[in-house]
């Protein structure tokens, strides 16, 4: 079980704006760190827009569990964890924290503009609570976390509007940097394929960065899924507007 992001969002309008976050990216490695990050920062944003005041929802995405809950203040709590982290737990948590930020912080303090506000607990908490038995110490189980209160999204698209899409929306995203939208995971599976149907790679018109940034997430992404692409990309080099294998 794993808690990757606590945060809360500013989500009475469009876009939403994260106010504060806190991640765990340590079990990501040093290439893809920061991609993720920006990622999941994006996906909070989504979530957050979609969660209505008062409501509390999840929304499944990959191997990610996104835990909303909407406050009539105009902010949204959002945790982000693997699917084996128990929602009732995950939401306890976004009740105390939403309610530590809203007593601590006034409206003045967030509400208009993109002010990035500090509070430190939520790294302690993002530590602490790894460990899910460590909420029924401080927290009781409050009858309005009923399972079937917490309405269940498969997908991320599930809950975004009639013909919008995720790769629009990362696409359109001023948050993501240009290495980020490339990391998109749709892509890193087609690198995986190729990997795996390949010993051959044959990479389109790069630069120089953008090459050796693939490079490194090929290898990352080898490393993921259980195997070591770091000799497959050890016989390519960069060759000017194409890259061919040597």
């Amino acid at each position: 079980m794993k808690l990757h992001y606590i945060g809360i969002l500013r989500n009475e309008s469009q876009p939403a704006h994260e106010i504060v976050a806190e991640k765990e990216l340590s079990s990501y490695s040093r290439f893809t760190r920061n991609n993720y990050g920006e990622f999941m920062t994006l996906f909070a944003k989504t979530v957050a827009e979609r969660t209505r005041p008062g409501q509390r929802q999840d929304v499944e995405e990959q191997d990610y569990t996104f835990h909303a809950y909407g406050r009539t203040e105009g902010v949204c709590g959002i945790i982000i964890s693997d699917h084996q982290y128990p929602a009732l737990v995950a939401h306890q948590l976004l009740s105390k924290v939403v309610d530590e930020f809203l007593s601590k912080n006034p409206r003045s303090s967030w509400a208009t503009g993109t002010p990035t506000l500090s509070m430190p607990e939520l790294k302690e908490y993002l530590t602490k609570y790894q460990d899910p038995q460590q909420a029924d110490s401080i927290l009781k189980i409050q009858k309005e976390l009923d399972e079937t209160k917490i309405v269940l999204h498969k997908t991320i698209e599930s809950v975004l509007q009639r013909g919008e899409k995720i790769d629009d929306l990362v696409a359109k995203s001023d948050g993501l940097s240009a290495q980020s939208k490339m990391f998109y995971p749709s892509q890193e599976a087609e690198l995986v394929l190729c990997f795996d149907v390949m010993d051959h790679f044959v990479f389109p018109a790069l630069d120089l960065a953008s090459f050796q940034h693939i490079r490194d997430v090929g290898i990352e992404i080898g490393y993921s899924c259980g195997a070591d692409t770091s000799n497959r990309f050890a016989h390519h080099s960069f060759a000017g507007p194409c890259l061919y294998s040597s």
